[in-house]
C-alpha cells in the first residue's frame, strides 16, 4: 500500500499543477474566443465586411480550451457516465468494474495518442492554416502563417494529460480496492475551482 501511495503522490502533484495551468490557459482561450467572435459579428453585421481570421482563431481557441479542460473534467468525474451498475453491485465488485473500465479507457487513450501524434507530425500537419498569422517581429512587418499542426497539438496535449489523469485514477482505484480509501487525498471541487 505504501508503495502505491508513493507512486501516486508525484503523479497527483503533477496532475494538480498541470491541470491548474491548463485551466488558466483554457479560461484565457475562452476569453480570446469570445473576443474573436465579437469582432467577427461587428465586422460582418455592422460594417458588412466579414474578416477571414476570426472564425479560424475561435476554432483554434476552442480546440485548445477543450484539450486543456477535458482532463480536469475527467479527474473530477465530470464526464457523462452511467454508473448505475457500479452502484448496484457490492462495493468490491463495483470497484473491480470501475478499475476495468479505467483500464479500457487507458487503452483507448493510448491508441488516440497515436492518432494525435500522426495528426501533428503527419501529412496534414505540414499544411498551414488558411488565415491565421502571427507576427515575427516587434514592428509587425513580417508575419508567419500558423501551421495546422499547432492546432492539432491540442488533441495530442489533451490526450497525454488524460492518460496522466487516467493513471492516477487507476492507482486510486487499486488503493480503494485494497482498503486504503481513508489514506487517499480527496480531489476537492473547491481545490479545482480555486475557491479554498
Amino acid at each position: 500500500m505504501g508503495a502505491l501511495l508513493a507512486v501516486l503522490a508525484p503523479l497527483r502533484l503533477f496532475n494538480e499543477s498541470a491541470l491548474a495551468f491548463g485551466r488558466f490557459v483554457g479560461i484565457v482561450a475562452v476569453g480570446l474566443m469570445v473576443v474573436a467572435i465579437l469582432v467577427q459579428v461587428f465586422f460582418r453585421y455592422v460594417l458588412n465586411d466579414a474578416l477571414a481570421w476570426p472564425d479560424e482563431a475561435a476554432r483554434f481557441c476552442m480546440l485548445w480550451m477543450t484539450g486543456l479542460m477535458a482532463p480536469t473534467a475527467f479527474r473530477r468525474g465530470g464526464f457523462v457516465a452511467i454508473d448505475m451498475l457500479v452502484q448496484l453491485l457490492p462495493r468490491g465488485l463495483g470497484g473491480l468494474l470501475s478499475f476495468a473500465l479505467l483500464f479500457v479507457s487507458l487503452l483507448v487513450l493510448v491508441v488516440a495518442v497515436q492518432i494525435g501524434w500522426s495528426e501533428v507530425t503527419g501529412f496534414s500537419g505540414k499544411f498551414a492554416t488558411a488565415s491565421l498569422y502571427v507576427p515575427t517581429s516587434w514592428s509587425f512587418e513580417s508575419w508567419f502563417r500558423v501551421p495546422r499542426s499547432w492546432m492539432m497539438a491540442s488533441l495530442l496535449v489533451g490526450l497525454v494529460l488524460l492518460i496522466s489523469v487516467n493513471l492516477e485514477l487507476i492507482l486510486r482505484a487499486v488503493v480503494r480496492m485494497l482498503g486504503g480509501e481513508d489514506r487517499l487525498p480527496a480531489i476537492a471541487l473547491e481545490e479545482q475551482l480555486g475557491t479554498e
